[in-house]
């Protein structure tokens, strides 16, 4: 009941794309149901919405590029269990279909394509075959049914586990439906889509609003609700964890409780600690301690599994956001007097209009010695941990024709792949993330199958067999948010020591670049990294400013995590997770000080800042 009553039990708002328009005049009058738009003529069916998603799985990385979620067939190079679902038709007889889907990894024989399947209607199988077509996301005609119960389970089918992925699926007698409509039209309409759906459901009035649930996230909202503030945090995985998660597997790092603040940690440390006392390696149980930590507090109301999409701002305030399930796409509005961006993308901040950054500071801007000559695109890399188990008897893996070509020399003769399996360095993280993710899968597809398949190397690896891969991307960096200080290069070569110095790091300034090996063979689509770091964790200790954790622009918006506000330079110091969960207690404690005070983030350090400091001192109070 506890459980029930802090998780939102979210509802189906379904969305609708601008080449469907016609659909629009019929759904007025036919209302909505629980798995699809309902019609005379037609029927609109979000994948992500189906009853039983099987062995596909939730991917809700694009919605802000495509719109909503959609099932991914990630089985790793075996076919995932079917999708399945029921559709209400309100009458039996003969329709056209269509399925949204891409050609995520064209073959040169267009049948072999990774991502394909097919569609199944009350068991029957379509005689088209999905994810073999375009590469970009379509409307693909899978010809004309015979719809005989009104009631009728549909299915997606898997042919090959190499993540084939569907959107939408639409039914309708009218076989001009369809109209060829660019990405761009639909994705427009999609956020558009409040035209037709319901109003957003209303959430209350939180002190403090949190988007992010990763390990700054979760600081941020407990530090803020242990302190006495009525939290909301809002998370679009169904774990909570971001980058420490079990879906993305990276370990915190870095060290806890320096100086100037010996008690700033105790809060994610303990966080950690629960991480390593329930499982060595990163897992379900870790999930689940995070899940406990967050709901042991009762002053948090936790949204998961919820995307924000929207931010309503009136004279430099936010003063609510509008979050969509990535499920059901019932939309929430959250309305809150401060809120923190712990996204890591920097997503609220954007959606709010808050300054930002992105990519390489140049030196004439900076006055860094390691920026480059002129500002560039280029972050760090963004990552998909994959491993392999030995079977003691030989497991065959398929030829993937659509995967990187490897050779003897490109091969990386490898069981498994870590933080240096890293990709996207030149691409936008942001909108960039499909194509980001998907280059990796090609790499370690691709690579596995060649060891398995060369007569050079298959002998060693034929017992082997690929036992897990990530989808969702460790990400390291993207936009940056800025406020009343971005410190740079400059301030940790000098050794500044600011009046508000908080968070504390000696990392070192851990850049990571594209392999010179890898980029002989794969320029442009490099996927493995090389790291400047001849500090690491014994550089001198460096201080980040509380003028680094709130916008300059955006009055009620703190800042935590690896969004801070640094220059490329130096955020090569500052994100590991331990430095971004004592960013997040930072955060909370100065949310608690806003709402003593009757004061915004700015002017804590304004008028604030002894208080601040006593705070500080203090730390936030374990709770065992």
């Amino acid at each position: 009941m506890h459980l029930a009553k802090r998780i939102i039990d979210n509802k189906k708002i379904d969305l609708v794309t601008k080449y469907l328009f016609r659909i629009v005049v019929v759904l007025f009058s036919a209302g909505f149901s629980t798995n699809c738009l309902m019609a005379q003529k037609t029927i609109w069916v979000e994948a992500e919405n189906f009853n039983q998603p099987g062995g596909w799985v939730i991917d809700q990385q694009s919605i802000d590029q495509i719109g909503s979620s959609y099932l991914l067939a990630h089985g790793f190079g075996n076919p995932c269990k079917d999708a399945v679902t029921s559709v209400d038709f309100q009458k039996t007889g003969r329709y056209h279909v269509w399925v949204r889907t891409r050609n995520w990894a064209p073959a040169p024989v267009r049948s072999q394509s990774a991502g394909r399947f097919t569609l199944k209607i009350n068991g029957q199988v379509l005689d088209s075959i999905f994810g073999q077509d375009k590469p970009e996301w379509n409307w693909h005609y899978g010809g004309v049914v015979e719809i005989q119960k009104l009631q009728t389970e549909i299915s997606l089918h898997d042919l090959t586990g190499f993540d084939g992925r569907c959107d939408a699926i639409v039914f309708s007698t009218d076989k001009d439906l369809i109209s060829h409509q660019s990405e761009e039209t639909l994705i427009e309409w999609r956020k558009k889509a409040d035209n037709f759906t319901k109003a957003p459901g209303k959430s209350g009035q939180f002190d403090l609003v949190v988007v992010g649930g990763g390990v700054a996230g979760i600081t941020a909202a407990v530090s803020a609700a242990r302190l006495g503030l009525k939290v909301a945090l809002i998370h679009n995985r169904p774990v909570p964890g971001g980058n420490n998660s079990s879906e993305i597997g990276v370990p915190m790092d870095s060290d806890l409780n320096l100086a100037p603040y010996p008690n700033l940690g105790n809060l994610t440390r303990q966080l950690d600690e629960y991480n390593n006392t329930l499982d060595q390696k990163l897992g379900i149980k870790s999930d689940q301690a995070k899940l406990d930590f967050i709901l042991n507090e009762p002053n948090i109301t936790y949204f998961p599994e919820m995307h924000v999409i929207r931010a309503k701002v009136t004279n430099g305030k936010i003063r609510s956001v509008t979050a969509q399930n990535i499920k059901s796409n019932r939309a929430e509005a959250i309305s809150g007097k401060l809120f923190a961006d712990c996204t890591g993308d920097g997503n609220l901040g954007f959606l709010a209009g808050a300054d930002s950054r992105y990519g390489r500071e140049s030196k004439t801007e900076t006055g860094e010695s390691l920026a480059p000559e002129k500002n560039d695109s280029l972050v760090l890399g963004a990552s998909l941990q994959w491993k392999t188990g030995d079977s003691k008897q030989p497991v065959s893996f398929p030829e993937c024709p659509w995967a990187l070509s490897f050779s003897a020399l490109s091969c990386q003769k490898a069981l498994g792949g870590a933080w240096n399996w890293e990709t996207g360095f030149q691409y936008d993280m942001v909108n960039n993330v499909e194509y980001i993710r998907d280059n990796m899968l090609r790499a370690i597809y691709g690579n596995w199958s060649f060891q398995k398949n060369n007569p050079q190397f298959r002998e060693k690896y034929k017992n082997y067999s690929l036992d897990g891969v990530g989808y969702i991307l460790g990400k390291r960096e993207s936009r940056r948010l800025m406020g009343d200080i971005v410190y740079s290069q400059t301030d940790i070569d000098n050794a500044v020591v600011y009046p508000d110095a908080c968070v504390s790091s000696r990392w070192g300034i851990d850049l990571h670049y594209p392999d010179p090996e890898n980029s002989k063979f794969f320029k442009g689509n490099e996927f493995r990294a090389v790291s400047t770091h001849p500090l690491k964790k014994v550089h001198p200790i460096r201080t980040l400013p509380y003028r680094c954790f709130y916008s300059r622009n955006i009055d009620n918006l703190f800042i935590a995590g690896r969004c801070a506000s640094m220059t490329h330079i130096a955020h090569g110091m500052f994100r590991c997770q331990h430095t971004t969960g004592m960013m997040g207690e930072v955060v909370g404690m100065a949310a608690w000080l806003c709402n003593e005070k009757k004061t915004l983030p700015r002017g804590v350090f304004s008028n604030h800042l002894e208080e601040m400091k006593v705070l500080l001192e203090k730390g936030i109070q374990r709770k065992d």
